[in-house]
């Protein structure tokens, strides 16, 4: 078969602080001269890891949301049965309250993995402003959204991303992320992207899963990033400005950037400061222009430029890849068989 390099793609799922809209910021933090593997403990609806994992010779992702995990596994290893099954999805109230309510008694445990990506899927894509947020039972909570022909099964962006988890070697996973520790070497990166400090006392929103993110889990968070340092790991955290972080992170790098919300609680669209913490200064500092990126390429067909305005803030294209991995000072994007 041709071989073609593995191209850069949407993130897999809406996702309450997503980074797809903040990338350009955020990337010129990238060290210099990157090292093999590529960790994300918190990976969310993967925007950084369809960025830069086709720079690196494997991948590690994870998130203790099982049903995100779940997703992840199934769109990568079986394609065609997910976008049959969303295709028979409808935009309804009466059909999204009884998939919503699918995790109450029996469970979700009585489902198979297919039929929790499908109904995890179309719940992102018909509830409230796409939000995932769970009550203290696990149960997903989020009330009925209010769109003009929703699209269920976003065909083309499921496609794109089934193809890059199998052309990228990653391994996926969903366990505490402190549990990745004896995975972690010295050749591996990690962008660290966790629920985040609150910034006030009515800025709470960690409810992605039943696990509550409170100071104590920031300071044991910090415990795992010193033990990273301690190993010679090189990471990137992206965190709040509260005044929490900058009083943990005192030790190390910490720079500010202007962040867009893509998504909160009540649906505002708005720019925050957040940080950047870092356990080096060896910034690429400048990354190229993103201006378009193009779609997969099907079979032996040459690939076309398809992107909208929208798009096109959205996702990097092998261009973008390409050059960023010239300024990183990194070999030219691996070939892959397909």
């Amino acid at each position: 078969m041709e071989q073609q390099n593995c191209t850069c793609t949407w993130p897999l799922v809406k996702w309450v602080g997503g980074k797809s809209r903040n990338l350009k910021s955020l990337l010129k933090f990238l060290p210099r001269n990157l090292p093999q593997v590529y960790v994300e403990p918190f990976v969310g609806s993967g925007a950084v890891y369809f960025t830069l994992a086709s720079l690196f010779k494997s991948s590690i992702i994870n998130d203790i949301n099982p049903e995100l995990i779940n997703t992840y596994q199934e769109v990568r290893d079986n394609f065609d049965e997910v976008i049959a099954h969303l295709n028979e999805c409808i935009y309804d109230l009466n059909f999204y309250l009884k998939m919503r309510n699918l995790d109450r008694e029996p469970g979700l445990d009585k489902l198979t993995s297919l039929q929790r990506c499908v109904r995890f899927i179309a719940l992102s894509r018909t509830c409230f402003n796409g939000l995932y947020r769970v009550n203290k039972k696990g149960y997903f909570n989020v009330p009925f959204g209010k769109y003009v022909n929703p699209v269920i099964c976003d065909e083309e962006r499921l496609r794109s991303c089934s193809k890059f988890l199998q052309l990228n070697k990653t391994e996926i996973l969903s366990v505490d992320y402190t549990s990745l520790l004896d995975k972690i070497g010295p050749d591996s990166f990690v962008y660290i992207d966790p629920p985040y400090a609150p910034i006030s006392d009515t800025s709470y929103f960690t409810s992605y899963q039943q696990q509550i993110w409170d100071d104590k889990e920031q300071k044991r968070l910090l415990e795992f990033c010193d033990a990273l340092d301690k190993k010679g790991v090189r990471f990137m955290a992206s965190n709040s400005t509260a005044h929490l972080i900058f009083d943990l992170y005192r030790h190390y790098n910490i720079n500010t950037l202007n962040a867009l919300r893509s998504i909160n609680a009540q649906g505002d669209r708005n720019t925050l400061k957040e940080v950047v913490i870092t356990n080096y200064d060896d910034f690429i500092e400048t990354i190229p222009a993103i201006k378009q990126r193009p779609s997969y390429a099907q079979g032996s067909q040459q690939e076309q430029i398809v992107y909208t305005k929208e798009e096109s803030d959205l996702a990097f294209s092998r261009a973008f890849g390409e050059e960023l991995a010239k300024v990183a000072k990194l070999p030219k994007l691996r070939k892959v068989k397909k």
